[in-house]
């Protein structure tokens, strides 16, 4: 999983309008559960708060249902902003480090330029490239419209997950094998994903369910640069050029 050049990040925010209707979007990210045996001398590492064994699948997916990154093997005990704390991702993002394409207006906007983002629920922070919804208490319309949006845009890391645990059976179980082994399995099973993806599309059964388990729903704080830049989508999801009629 080559990391995307510029050009190459601009075509999967094309596919993420086309598809989503999010401007300006460079992926989704989600944290998924992958149940183990209990690693030898692993203490309560591995021991997450569903009460079972498991280690952290974070990844990064695309609007065809296509990994374009993965970290696996931390701890299952560990929430998901400190998976992606952690990972080289998450690194390079808050680094400025992805090679993003420069800031660009919304379509049919003469301004402001705005930042290519990754969208992702609350667990994980705000961030002027990184989008989560709002608070769901005493939203405004504006900002229960910008929820929906969001999610359209998000499911799709839900559905890629959905896709490879149905393709690769041995994902809807324990996996007992020793850690390394369960880790190297989960890596070429993605691998496979994105080549299976490549040749036969999608097909929207495949993602009707998974038994992959959602990360801890810790909520971490954003910023305020983040905030401003939700803010500007907000306000462009309720303008005439960012609407949707169904919305």
């Amino acid at each position: 999983m080559a990391q995307p050049h510029k050009e190459q990040w601009k075509e999967i925010a094309d596919v993420f309008q086309k598809t989503c209707q999010f401007p300006n979007c460079a992926g989704a990210i989600d944290g998924k559960h992958i149940r183990i045996k209990k690693p030898v001398r692993s203490g309560s590492q591995y021991y997450n708060y569903k009460k079972y064994f498991s280690f952290v699948l974070f990844a990064v997916c695309d609007a065809n249902y296509s990994f374009r990154y993965i970290d696996v093997c931390s701890y299952g005990s560990r929430s998901d902003s400190a998976v992606f704390a952690h990972s080289e991702f998450g690194k390079m993002l808050l680094d400025k480090a992805l090679d993003l394409p420069d800031h660009t207006t919304l379509p049919g906007t003469t301004s402001p330029a705005m930042p290519f983002v990754f969208v992702a629920d609350e667990v994980f922070a705000l961030g002027e490239n990184l989008m989560r919804p709002y608070s769901s208490r005493g939203l405004s319309i504006a900002r229960r419209v910008f929820n929906y949006r969001l999610t359209r845009a998000r499911r799709v890391v839900e559905c890629a997950f959905g896709i490879l645990a149905n393709k690769w059976r041995f994902l809807h179980t324990p996996i007992h094998l020793k850690l390394e082994t369960a880790i190297s399995a989960v890596k070429a099973a993605c691998v496979l994903h994105n080549f299976v993806r490549a040749r036969e599309g999608y097909n929207f059964e495949d993602s009707l369910s998974h038994s992959l388990q959602s990360h801890l729903p810790s909520v971490a704080r954003g910023h305020r640069q983040g905030a401003a830049v939700r803010e500007q989508f907000t306000a462009y999801f309720m303008s005439p050029h960012g609407a949707l009629p169904w919305q």
